[in-house]
């Protein structure tokens, strides 16, 4: 961490130094008192377009999401139609040119019949290929042993998973729907969407890339005992990387009673013991990056008895600030923030020229106020979906302004007129 001066010529960093002059620049921010960071990059989203519009957006969540500080994202493959064919994702491609506030990047999904599609993927194309192995939209569970062995064998890009495993889960549901009917206690999704169910499917993904070599970057992860696949280290040196989404590391169980289902997500928000496992691995480097798995749903669509309520919240808009409140508790450092949130994502999906504060990069950054703090209320919620699991709390910390591709799309609290200006990410092969 240094005190410095940054100028931005043509989108990029031009220069980084002590006592830069501001006749070299037509614009400038006073940051003083302020920390300026690397943009988080996000690796994992769901902004629904196209085909679950409904929920959200490529313009809306992004705009939210860069008003949270995020100056890139990766979005998932499970929309309307799925993106699992190459066709699919040209097609996604081409919809969000001149949409974003943010930059962007496309995974291409697995299923049980598409191999051959997945094996024409080529690295640098996008970020990678997602296999749910749990429970997934239409037929995006891939559960067919035979498949995700050729899927880890033969595929280039790297694989990104969704661990729980189905049958254990159904095998819970038929259980607590014989004990409570279908109005099952939201306190329980953590026992029916089970840390043995998590724990299984997780097993079996790292086994399959150890066995072949394969890049493996397992998502969200949401108990302790999981942690005993994963070392620390250089995110450089791994073949298998993970990842934890903010709102694992903020809320626990006993946040149902008054979150309900607008906590309800899968894998499930668990004990207060494995956050706090999860926060200690973070720390110690064995959790390499943090993201949000920002997935929308309608007031609507989260209201109603245990099954007829979707899984999902989103998060784009105040995930950086629930991780501060980690810094503001002593429990993370900010540069292990910035390290989890930007630069461990840009080396692992090999990101070109971002997430790091470096001339010659793009200048996608985010200046944060550690000492000004922001409440979500309804009125602040920038999603489609018009609401926030994080209504009525208080974070300590604030995103004072957003910069991407050294243009401010968000300050002092307001979005700007400069909004469509994301680009696609581009990455090394």
């Amino acid at each position: 961490m240094q005190q410095a001066d940054l100028l931005i010529v043509n989108g990029r960093i031009h220069k980084i130094g002590k006592d830069l002059q501001p006749s070299e620049a037509d614009k400038v921010i006073d940051a003083a008192g302020k920390y300026v960071l690397p943009g988080m990059i996000d690796d994992q989203v769901h902004f629904r377009d196209p085909g679950l519009t409904h929920k959200g957006g490529l313009q809306s969540e992004s705009r939210a999401a860069v008003a949270g500080g995020i100056t890139s994202f990766m979005d998932m493959p499970n929309v309307k139609p799925p993106t699992v064919t190459l066709k699919a994702l040209d097609d996604k491609f081409a919809m969000a040119e001149g949409k974003c506030a943010a930059n962007y990047a496309f995974y291409m999904g697995a299923t049980n019949d598409n191999l051959d599609e997945l094996r024409g993927l080529k690295n640098g194309v996008t970020c990678g290929i997602k296999v749910f192995m749990g429970a997934s939209t239409g037929n995006m569970l891939v559960d067919d042993p035979v498949v995700l062995d050729n899927i880890f064998a033969d595929v280039e890009t790297i694989v990104i998973t969704h661990c729980e495993d189905t049958p254990m889960i159904k095998r819970n549901e038929d259980l607590y729907r014989e004990r409570y009917g279908e109005d099952i206690p939201l306190k329980f999704h953590p026992e029916i969407r089970s840390t043995e169910a998590c724990y299984a499917s997780t097993e079996r993904a790292v086994g399959l890339a150890r066995k072949h070599g394969t890049r493996l970057h397992v998502l969200h992860l949401t108990s302790a005992k999981e942690l005993e696949f994963f070392a620390p280290g250089d995110v450089n040196d791994k073949q298998i990387t993970l990842e934890v989404c903010a709102h694992h590391l903020f809320f626990s169980e006993e946040d149902y009673e008054q979150r309900g289902a607008f906590i309800k997500c899968n894998p499930a928000i668990k004990k207060a013991s494995d956050r706090a496992a999860l926060i200690k691995a973070v720390a110690e480097g064995r959790i390499d990056i943090i993201a949000t798995d920002h997935a929308p749903h309608t007031l609507e669509e989260k209201t109603g008895t245990y099954f007829k309520t979707a899984a999902g919240l989103p998060l784009v808009q105040y995930a950086l600030p629930s991780v501060l409140e980690k810094v503001q508790d002593k429990q993370l450092s900010l540069e292990k923030v910035v390290q989890v949130t930007s630069h461990n994502v840009a080396d692992r999906f090999r990101v070109i020229d971002r997430g790091y504060l470096r001339e010659g990069y793009w200048a996608d950054i985010t200046i944060v106020d550690m000492d000004k703090g922001i409440t979500d209320t309804p009125e602040t919620v920038l999603y489609k979906c018009d609401w926030s699991p994080f209504d009525g709390f208080t974070f300590r910390s604030s995103i004072d302004t957003t910069i991407v591709n050294g243009e401010i799309v968000y300050q002092n609290g307001q979005l700007t007129d400069v909004l469509t200006l994301g680009r696609r990410l581009e990455f090394r092969t």
